[in-house]
Order: C-alpha cells, then sequence, then structure tokens
C-alpha cells in the first residue's frame, strides 16, 4: 500500500490516470445505481398500470369474474405470469390451489387500493376495487414475477454503463499515456545524447504546458555549453603559452650536455630532461584533449585503415624497438571508416602508443581490422597486464592511471581516445587477452563505415 501510494505522489501520469479513473467509476456507479432504482420503480409502476387497466375493464364491461378451473392448458401456461380476477371473499369450494388455476382466499373486509399480501408462502400485488354494481373485485398477480421482469428490464437500463464503463478507462488510460508522449520522448533525446552534444532541443512539438520546462534545459545546456568551451580555451591557451618556455628550457637543457660536469650533476640533468620531456608531452596531450572535445565540426572523408596503421607504426617503432616489442599488423585485409583523418591517427597513436608503454619489455603488440554488423572494426592488442574489471569504468577519466603502474604517463591518452569515439560516433570495448588469467588487453573500435564500403 504504500508502495502504491509512493508511485501516486511520484508519477503525475499515473495519478491523473488514477484520478480519472476513480471518478469515472464513481460516477457510473452512482449513475448506474440510480438508474437501475429508477428503471426498477418505473417498471412496478406499469406492473401496477396493468392491474389499474384489468379492473378498470372489469369494471367498464360489467364482466364477472369465471369460476375457477381446472383445464388443462391453464396448467400447461405460465402460471407466475398470469393476472387473477376474482370477487372479493370468493373461495374455491375444491382443492384446485392457485397454482392450478384457483383462487386466492383474500378476506373480504380488505380496503379499496393496491396492497402487497402474503398468501399461501408467496407474495401477491393485490388491487381491490369496488365496481359501479357494488362489486368488491380484487386483481392480482405474483410478485416474484413482476420483479423478475422489473429486475430484467432495469438491467438492461443499466448494461450500456457496463459496457461503456471499461472502454472508457481505457480510452483515458490511452489518452493519458498520449498526452504524455512528447515528454517521454524528450528525456529519451536528452538521455541518449552524448557529453558533448549541448544543442537545444527541439519544442515547437511539445504542449504549451511543457515549452517552459524545455526553454529552460536549453538557456541550461547553453550555459553549460559555454562554461565547457571557456575550460577547454583556458586548457588550450595555458598549454599553448607554457609550450614555448618548456621549448626554451628544453634548448639550455641540451645545451648542458655539451659542458664539462661532473657525474652527479650529469645524473641530475638526465632527470631534468626527462622532467622537460615529460612536461611538453603533458602540453601536447592536452592541446590535443582540448581540440578534439571542441564542438567543431571536422570535415570527414573515407579514409583506408591500413595507411593509418603504417604511418603510426612509423612513428612509434622507434619506442617499440627500445623495448624490443614485436609490433606489426596480423593481416593484409583493409578497410575504409568515415571520419576526419587527424582524429582517427590520434586516436589509433594513442592506443598502440599506451600498447607499447605497458607491454613488458619483449613483448607483442598486434594491430588488426575486421568488419562487423555495418562497423569497421580496428583492434589493438598486447602482452600487457591488461586493465583490471574494476577500474575500466574510470580509465577513460582524465589524468587517471591504472593502481600500481609505474610507466611515465599523465593519463591522458584513453581520454583522448574516447573522446574521438564519441566524436566520430564510434564504440569502444575492453577485453582481456587471456580471460582465465586475466591478462593481456584488447582495446576493440568500432568505427563508422565508408559509405564506399557500405553499399557493397
Amino acid at each position: 500500500m504504500d508502495g502504491i501510494k509512493r508511485r501516486l505522489n511520484e508519477s503525475v501520469q499515473l495519478k491523473l490516470s488514477f484520478t480519472l479513473s476513480l471518478a469515472i467509476l464513481v460516477v457510473a456507479l452512482v449513475a448506474g445505481v440510480f438508474s437501475f432504482l429508477s428503471a426498477l420503480d418505473e417498471a412496478h409502476e406499469l406492473q401496477d398500470d396493468v392491474l389499474r387497466q384489468v379492473a378498470h375493464l372489469m369494471d367498464r364491461q360489467r364482466l364477472s369474474p369465471a369460476a375457477p378451473t381446472t383445464d388443462a392448458r391453464l396448467n400447461e401456461a405460465d402460471e407466475e405470469s398470469r393476472v387473477i380476477v376474482q370477487r372479493l371473499g370468493e373461495v374455491s369450494p375444491s382443492t384446485v390451489g392457485v397454482d392450478a388455476g384457483g383462487v386466492l382466499p383474500l378476506s373480504a373486509t380488505l380496503a379499496d387500493g393496491l396492497q402487497t399480501l402474503e398468501v399461501g408462502g408467496e407474495t401477491f400485488r393485490v388491487l381491490v376495487k369496488t365496481t359501479a354494481s357494488a362489486e368488491r373485485i380484487a386483481v392480482a398477480q405474483e410478485s416474484g414475477f413482476r420483479n423478475e421482469i422489473a429486475r430484467d428490464g432495469a438491467l438492461r437500463t443499466v448494461m450500456p454503463f457496463l459496457i461503456l464503463v471499461p472502454v472508457l478507462l481505457l480510452i483515458v488510460a490511452d489518452l493519458v499515456r498520449k498526452m504524455f508522449q512528447p515528454i517521454a520522448a524528450l528525456s529519451e533525446e536528452i538521455d541518449q545524447r552524448a557529453e558533448q552534444e549541448l544543442h537545444p532541443v527541439e519544442d515547437r512539438h511539445l504542449p504549451v504546458e511543457v515549452r517552459p520546462f524545455a526553454v529552460a534545459i536549453n538557456r541550461l545546456l547553453a550555459r553549460v555549453g559555454q562554461s565547457m568551451e571557456s575550460q577547454r580555451r583556458f586548457v588550450a591557451d595555458a598549454a599553448h603559452e607554457l609550450r614555448s618556455p618548456m621549448t626554451a628550457l628544453s634548448l639550455q637543457a641540451e645545451r648542458l650536455t655539451d659542458t664539462e660536469m661532473s657525474d652527479v650533476a650529469g645524473e641530475r640533468l638526465t632527470i631534468l630532461r626527462q622532467g622537460i620531456e615529460r612536461g611538453r608531452s603533458l602540453l601536447d596531450q592536452l592541446l590535443t584533449l582540448a581540440k578534439v572535445q571542441s564542438t567543431t565540426v571536422e570535415p570527414r572523408v573515407s579514409l583506408s585503415v591500413q595507411c593509418i596503421y603504417r604511418r603510426v607504426l612509423e612513428d612509434l617503432m622507434p619506442l617499440a624497438e627500445v623495448k624490443h616489442i614485436d609490433i606489426g599488423v596480423t593481416d593484409m585485409q583493409d578497410a575504409e571508416v568515415w571520419a576526419n583523418e587527424m582524429d582517427m591517427t590520434t586516436l589509433v597513436k594513442n592506443l598502440v602508443d599506451n600498447a607499447i608503454r605497458y607491454t613488458p619489455q619483449g613483448g607483442r603488440v598486434d594491430l588488426s581490422i575486421g568488419l562487423s554488423d555495418g562497423k569497421v572494426v580496428l583492434r589493438v592488442q598486447d602482452s600487457g597486464p591488461g586493465i583490471p574489471l574494476a577500474e575500466r569504468g574510470r580509465v577513460f577519466d582524465p589524468f587517471y592511471r591504472t593502481l600500481g603502474s609505474e610507466q611515465i604517463g599523465a593519463g591522458l591518452g584513453l581520454s583522448i581516445v574516447k573522446a574521438i569515439a564519441n566524436r566520430i560516433g564510434a564504440e569502444i570495448r575492453l577485453d582481456f587477452v587471456n580471460e582465465t588469467q586475466q591478462t593481456g588487453l584488447i582495446v576493440t573500435v568500432f568505427a563508422p563505415m565508408s559509405d564506399e564500403l557500405r553499399k557493397l
């Protein structure tokens, strides 16, 4: 009961449907009871009029009630529906009962008018009348038959309510559901948007009552977009401004290498140069992240995945050779993706760079291409430690690095990959190479297929 009350308080649609349905049921119940009682009373009144008309006919035509008969045809007739006409006080001298066509044992002292009497264990509606010839007659009919006819007529009157109320409840439920469909469609549209999709929602198809809510959402989206753009611009500007000082420091450190110095100073200079190099790499990644997160629409073309792999391997081969890593493309199959060239190159380069960094000495990094459900599948597989299941939800966050990692980095590589994937409409999946030992990592990117390849 508490759960139902809580749902009614939380859901406007459910509350409206429940209230309208309850109102319809209450109104239908009151109207049905009133109609039933009115029809029942009217049916009884009509039946009383039948008794009055019979009595009036007997008086006008100066007819006299016939003597009781035991004709077999009366036994075959419906004795409950017959109208009994007899002189008041008349008692059948024979053993013929009322059900067999006999008269009612009525008292001669009954007053004129309509009355309900209990006779022989049965109830009768009796009209007593004194005719113009001073003869008192009684016109009677069994009440059970009268009530059955009246109930049937009253039920026929209520029958439209019994049919229309369920239909009306279904109509109300469907109408309320359709009234709230624009709101449900609006919530579904907003829920399915990516993080960078901050364009205004369409409010022309929304009801007037909901339009202010949509306008408020659009204003909020505009403010959020401005705030995010300001943050990206600040990061990009800061990184750009820091590149010149870092370049100058790098040049000064290179000049110091030509100067005679002690071994201790040489070691410290090496550490300084490594720190400067990490700083420059961080600035480059910050600039890349700010660029791929921007709302600027980059032109897309049909790109060969093999060409992108070849270009990335040429840039990162020296890094793999230092660690004696066997790296390459496992097959000669090619496919074309529909994306921006710089975005795809940056995406693949960050994935391969991560694979090389986290793969131990003498390991292996394989790149492959495939097709699946209208998507181009780019797969980068390494023999490193992999990413634990508990951390896969956070590895795409900026500056997050896997626990226990000793590799040098800023934790922006996978953030850049995720931003580019959202930008081009791709999906990313992480898996273990060895599911049993939970080692190795397979990064699978499902990228949009080129139009030419899709037509084949």
